[in-house]
């Protein structure tokens, strides 16, 4: 089973078989898989996400990010802050959008310190508050999802 994300930026993560000992019958017990949704903000959502962001394309390589694109992906997340409904109008303006996404994924892939400290730039270069990291990985998966819509 495969990350699914869901418009609302929710995922469905696959969740592992759980393994333990049954006391009374001195025999394994396997509870079958499953899975569970996890939202923005909950463990385990920057790390999803980012498995997720690498299951749409397999054959792209790893995330590597320009001072342009980092700038390009500063830019997007800010217009989408302050307009969360601005996703397909921002990713319109980009032009080129891969050098934005590749940053986007970069700070993903780098766990949750990595996006805090790009929500602290953007603070720093945009003016205004810190966004949360949960507010700033939902931005970055709405911006990443309409992205991949145009290019796959």
């Amino acid at each position: 089973m495969s990350i699914t994300r869901h418009d609302d930026g929710s995922l469905t993560v696959p969740v592992a078989p759980s393994r333990h000992d049954d006391e009374v019958t001195d025999v394994e017990v396997v509870h079958e898989p499953g899975s569970m949704v996890i939202r923005p903000g909950q463990g385990g959502y920057i790390e999803a996400l980012a498995e997720w962001e690498a299951d749409q394309h397999p054959d792209r390589g790893e995330a590597v990010s320009t001072a342009s694109g980092r700038r390009q992906a500063m830019a997007a997340v800010h217009s989408v802050a302050e307009d969360r409904d601005n996703v397909v109008d921002t990713v319109d303006a980009l032009g080129d959008p891969e050098p934005g996404a590749e940053a986007l994924r970069h700070v993903l892939v780098g766990g949750t310190p990595s996006v805090e400290a790009f929500a602290g730039e953007l603070a720093d270069a945009e003016g205004g508050e810190v966004l949360a990291p949960h507010t700033m990985t939902s931005i970055i998966g709405d911006v990443l999802a309409e992205i991949d819509k145009r290019t796959d």
